[in-house]
């Protein structure tokens, strides 16, 4: 059906900048992940200042500088973290290593955002929290899959106004193209996480957000690699299955085996079950159809409804963060929230079935 079909499921406005140049400084420190443009932009584009840039690599720096050229680069994480103006440090270092860095940036009275995954342990788990509830300072978390993908976004609105009824079960689906070029740290299981500690938090933030969950349980989780010997560290392949705390359950399968042939890097797709109607997210590509992305199908008692999420509905994550920063609010996401989708990815690493050695 065409767009107009559901006309009545129109998303809400485009957020606009929350704050004036200057009143938000924030800085990027830890450039490991290319995620870390993603992040600026998306704070950038709610009105933030980005003032400083840190990385030990020059060459980071200097392709970072390229993309923001009004950025300072820093001598040291040490001057940025001294910088009384600087409200929030983005960071997108070694996974392993991201929860260091946000101790330091929070005990230097500044609030942190991070890359997913926010972390790797349970026991990087306890200080991170523990820092949080002793300052009041944010451990906020770039769950990309979701919060910067118009698709999912607009999906969210849908779920709040009840276009479904209550979500009873959320299904997702995160292959990732491989590729080459990939840094040394990336095969290495204690720096990068595991496939569920890593790619597989962005879903069990999606199966929390979109139930309506506080918490949830592991019921069943597996790793494998099937197909890459030559880096013995690699999980290429991920799932598991949870029951949250609304009696929903949730389900997510990751993995590195996108084809060269698909026009981008994964097919990733939601599927939200409701008690009246259901929601496809084919976020990224509509394979076959030349389409592109952000593609939302919803079927309930007054039909089939396709809409396209791409460039009508934004992002309003950074701007909601902005003023939580400012306001010491929690409407982006709460801190729990953030924490429990990390929880919920360790545990499943920590405690997966090896599918294959």
């Amino acid at each position: 059906m065409s767009n107009a079909s559901g006309a009545q499921y129109a998303p809400d406005p485009i957020p606009a900048p929350v704050v004036e140049e200057g009143e938000f400084v924030i800085a990027a420190v830890g450039l490991d992940h290319g995620h870390i443009y993603g992040m600026t932009e998306g704070l950038a584009s709610a009105g933030a200042t980005l003032r400083w840039v840190y990385d030990p690599d020059p060459a980071k720096v200097e392709a970072f500088a390229a993309k923001f050229p009004h950025v300072r680069v820093a001598r040291s994480e040490a001057e940025v973290l001294d910088d009384p103006e600087v409200r929030l440090v983005a960071g997108a270092t070694v996974t392993s290593e991201r929860c260091a860095l946000g101790l330091r940036v929070i005990d230097a009275g500044k609030d942190y955002f991070t890359d997913k995954a926010p972390l790797t342990t349970l026991e990087q788990l306890d200080a991170a929290r523990a820092a949080t509830e002793a300052t009041g300072l944010k451990y906020a978390v770039y769950y990309s899959e979701r919060i910067h993908v118009e698709a999912a976004v607009l999906a969210g609105q849908l779920i709040d106004r009840g276009a479904i009824g209550r979500v009873i079960q959320v299904q997702g689906l995160g292959p990732h193209r491989l590729g080459t070029g990939r840094p040394e740290w990336f095969f290495d299981k204690e720096r990068y996480g595991g496939i569920l500690c890593d790619i597989g938090s962005h879903n069990f933030e999606q199966m929390l957000h979109f139930a309506g969950a506080t918490d949830a349980e592991v019921a069943y989780s597996a790793i494998g690699n099937f197909h890459h010997p030559e880096h013995p560290g690699l999980d290429d392949f991920g799932e598991a299955s949870i029951v949250m705390d609304t009696g929903a359950s949730g389900y997510c399968r990751v993995d590195w085996f996108t084809p060269d042939g698909l026009s981008t890097w994964g097919d990733g797709r939601t599927f939200i079950l409701g008690t009246e109607g259901y929601i496809e997210l084919r976020k990224y590509v509509n394979v076959a159809t030349g389409e592109g992305p952000g593609h939302v199908f919803l079927v309930d008692g007054a039909g089939e409804h396709h809409l396209v999420a791409d460039g009508s509905v934004g992002y309003p994550f950074f701007g909601q963060l902005i003023r939580d920063c400012l306001d010491r609010t929690e409407t982006a996401m709460t801190q729990e929230h953030a924490f429990k989708a990390a929880e919920l990815s360790v545990r499943a690493q920590q405690g997966a079935r090896v599918l294959a050695p």
